[in-house]
């Protein structure tokens, strides 16, 4: 019976940063789904780092509330609206029946740089 070594994941940073109200862990070459932004696509954007850290958590800096010095690069890909919500009320016994869709507006990036 053969043992294999456990697989030796390559050293990748990872990042969290915040944009539209929330929080997102991304590692370099992530595609990302963010609240609207109003830029153009292939325009270039930087966000507010509030953490770095490799996977080991061996060399981990946290800001208080973000790291100075540090951003997270990335590029534009497309802006768009998402799959349409329902929203449905209704009361039994009296004839009220409202339906009203939402199409919510988000932007696609792609994390090109995370400089620590």
């Amino acid at each position: 019976m053969d043992m294999q070594e456990p697989r030796k994941l390559d050293m990748a940073i990872f990042a969290v940063i915040q944009t539209g109200g929330k929080q997102y862990i991304v590692r370099e070459g992530q595609e990302l789904k963010i609240e609207k932004l109003e830029l153009e696509v292939g325009a270039n954007v930087d966000f507010d780092v509030l953490l770095v850290s490799d996977e080991e958590a061996t060399a981990t800096q946290i800001g208080t509330p973000v790291l100075s010095g540090a951003k997270v690069s990335a590029t534009v890909l497309e802006q768009d609206r998402d799959k349409k919500v329902s929203i449905i009320k209704y009361k039994s016994k009296s004839r009220y029946r409202r339906n009203v869709g939402h199409r919510q507006p988000f932007t696609r990036v792609k994390i090109e740089k995370i400089a620590a």
